[in-house]
């Protein structure tokens, strides 16, 4: 952040569309950033884009220059698509970009909540308004996701594959304590500590030992723990005794994605790849992925980037601006106006629009 001659802030922001449907609702989720900015009058945002997806593998052999850390490394944040096309492998296409750029930043902090918006459904029938209001936070840097093992014997019989899970005390206690301190800053004060110890004999009972340990330090969070196989039926069967989750990599990968569905779609859900310290910038991502299925239909739900956006601000430090987005949002949803995967008929660019619309009602231009 770098003031302005106004002495007002201005912000830099990296937007990388990537593949899929990520041009479509970053788009959108950029015009919707710039008009909020703009009638506001409180702060500037100035967007750089870059081409880095896997069109950019296909024709150059990599995901990313090797100057990218360093170019994204000058703005404040990032604000990211999809990554993902049917004719590149998954780990490819992940390894390539999202984790290339994730890891070295150490954006170790992955935070997704989840709600139920004004103006949708849950599909669980006894889910009140309310009742479902949660914040998950995902272990970013290591665990499942560590990128240890490999595969030797390759077309024997024998050919053996090896993936390790890595659990270091210093990035469960980080973590932990960053889930604490989410927790402890929300009405409720509840963290749920999600692990498979039972099986997992030695990675996850560190994590259980770090997770009582990091406990001492917040006396005013209660805590619970749970088997990530009996959480999936907790968050169906009794979602109002959740707020706060935080889980390992891999588990709370699945279950964010349970929890977005579970709120009515996973086309509402953001993501925050945040690194705490802020030493490094942080990336801000909606959780859908590149959805090549509907890619160029014009039919993408923008909701889970205008939320993503949401985070972003928050994270810039417009508490403000932020609050008033997603209330914007919640306020389009409720009038109906929602893309087919929340059982409405607009499309991308009618979405937008409306919030733009309701933008401007909130904050007309003011004469000068």
């Amino acid at each position: 952040m770098s003031p302005t001659q106004t002495g007002r802030p201005s912000y830099r922001i990296a937007s990388i569309p990537a593949d899929g449907i990520g041009p479509e609702v970053i788009e959108a989720g950029v015009e919707v950033l710039k008009k909020l900015a703009s009638s506001l009058n409180t702060f500037d945002l100035t967007f750089e884009n870059f081409d880095w997806s896997s069109d950019y593998y296909k024709k150059h052999g990599r995901y990313l220059p090797d100057d990218a850390l360093t170019t994204l490394k000058k703005f404040d944040a990032i604000l990211f698509g999809a990554v993902g096309a049917p004719d590149v492998p998954d780990h490819i296409s992940l390894w390539g970009l999202r984790l290339a750029i994730c890891q070295p930043l150490q954006q170790y902090a992955n935070v997704r909540p989840t709600k139920v918006f004004r103006g949708t459904q849950s599909p669980l029938r006894n889910c009140n308004s309310g009742e479902l209001d949660w914040v998950i936070i995902r272990e970013n840097s290591e665990g499942e996701y560590a990128g240890h093992g490999g595969i030797s014997h390759a077309g024997q019989p024998w050919e053996c594959a090896t993936e390790v899970s890595i659990f270091t005390r210093h990035s469960v206690e980080r973590i932990m304590r960053f889930a604490f301190q989410i927790a402890a800053d929300r009405p409720r004060k509840l963290l749920t500590v999600v692990t498979k110890s039972n099986a997992q004999r030695n990675g996850m009972v560190l994590w259980d030992k770090i997770a009582a340990e990091i406990a001492e330090e917040f006396p005013d969070v209660t805590v619970d723990k749970m088997l990530v196989d009996a959480m999936t039926t907790r968050m169906v069967l009794k979602p109002e005794t959740l707020d706060t989750i935080v889980a390992t990599n891999l588990h709370a990968d699945i279950l964010s994605d349970l929890a977005a569905a579970l709120a009515g779609s996973i086309g509402i859900a953001p993501t925050s790849n945040l690194d705490p310290t802020r030493k490094n910038p942080s990336m801000f991502e909606p959780i859908h992925g590149s959805a090549f299925d509907i890619t160029g239909m014009g039919i993408a739900n923008p909701v889970a980037t205008f939320w993503t956006a949401t985070e972003m601000l928050l994270w810039l430090g417009e508490r403000e601006a932020g609050n008033l987005l997603l209330d914007i949002v919640e306020t389009v949803c409720e009038n109906g106006i929602v893309t087919k995967d929340l059982g409405g008929t607009a499309n991308t660019k009618e979405v937008t629009a409306a919030v733009c619309a309701e933008i401007e009602k909130r904050l007309p231009a003011k004469k000068v």
